[in-house]
């Protein structure tokens, strides 16, 4: 294999993944792995929320481009932060093992908010799915890295963070309550990474294949055709969340809600292949279970996905 430069945003959580995936590439038989600090949309524009300056693809697009032009063989990313498209030239790689994609609290726990307490999450999935559970919750913004979150949601009373990101940079100490999936069902991808490479890059593509995890890939892919179907990202109260069952089955479950949390839409499917039920699911809770009706959905028919 040869000497190789991996792209990667510069904050503690992106540097430590990078790091990790260089370490497994070195491992491989890698010469080099020289990291690329890319500087993105979203680590340049703090102070509005996420949904506002591209959603999900405002911690990737330029991390992406530097492999498309050539300036870094690979890309490392947190896998939540991928739109649901890749975009042309570029292929999902690798996904390595995952590790707890549940959401967390830190300052409080969930029963120890007063009446009216306030939560920190720039979320709109976890701002729908705790309103659900707690209709007299309000709701501040939560951007930055993790030490600044954690001192945010202190200030504030909670706040609301991926599990993943705090067992990763040794914070799980931070952690005042694990939510369960079955009550805050997760982003999609969330507690995996993905690894990019170009499509043409042969060499690169077989020795991405050793590293990777087959059921955390199979999940990914599920959750990914998931939001593929519906056409949101984190611009839209939405989650899932794929396991492997008995005998190798996926079990995949996915939730809708709305804005303000009033509803939440959830329903689960059983199968083998990842795509057709992350479509599947989506199309259950769009025409089943009325989650077309759901205020700020622009949604495709049945026909069209």
């Amino acid at each position: 294999m040869r000497a190789l430069r991996l792209a990667t945003r510069g904050s503690p959580l992106a540097r430590y993944q990078a790091e990790l995936v260089r370490r497994l590439l070195l491992d491989a038989g890698a010469p080099e792995v020289e990291l690329v600090v890319v500087r993105t949309t979203g680590d340049r524009v703090t102070d509005v929320p996420v949904e506002r300056i591209g959603g999900q693809g405002a911690f990737v697009k330029e991390v992406q481009t530097a492999v498309a032009g050539g300036a870094a063989d690979l890309a490392v990313h947190s896998a939540k932060d991928l739109p649901s498209r890749t975009p042309d030239g570029l292929v999902l790689a690798c996904v390595p093992e995952r590790v707890d994609p549940r959401d967390a609290l830190v300052g409080r726990r969930l029963d120890e908010l007063p009446p009216g307490g306030t939560v920190a999450s720039g979320s709109v999935r976890r701002r729908a799915q705790l309103a659900w559970l707690r209709p007299d919750l309000t709701f501040v913004e939560l951007r930055g890295n993790m030490a600044t979150r954690i001192e945010r949601a202190r200030a504030t009373g909670a706040g609301v963070v991926a599990a993943a990101a705090l067992l990763r940079l040794g914070l799980e100490h931070e952690m005042s309550q694990i939510l369960e999936t079955d009550v805050m069902c997760p982003q999609v991808a969330q507690g995996a990474i993905a690894v990019e490479c170009r499509t043409d890059d042969a060499e690169l593509r077989e020795a991405l294949d050793a590293l990777d995890d087959s059921a955390a890939h199979r999940a990914v892919r599920a959750e990914r055709a998931f939001l593929a179907t519906l056409g949101g990202g984190c611009t839209l109260p939405l989650g899932a969340y794929a396991t492997t069952g008995h005998g190798g089955e996926l079990v995949v479950t996915g939730m809708l809600a709305s804005r303000d949390g009033h509803v939440v839409l959830r329903d689960t499917v059983r199968g083998g292949d990842p795509e057709e039920l992350g479509r599947t699911l989506a199309l259950r809770l769009l025409h089943d279970h009325g989650g077309r009706d759901l205020e700020d959905w622009p949604l495709p028919d049945r026909a069209e996905a």
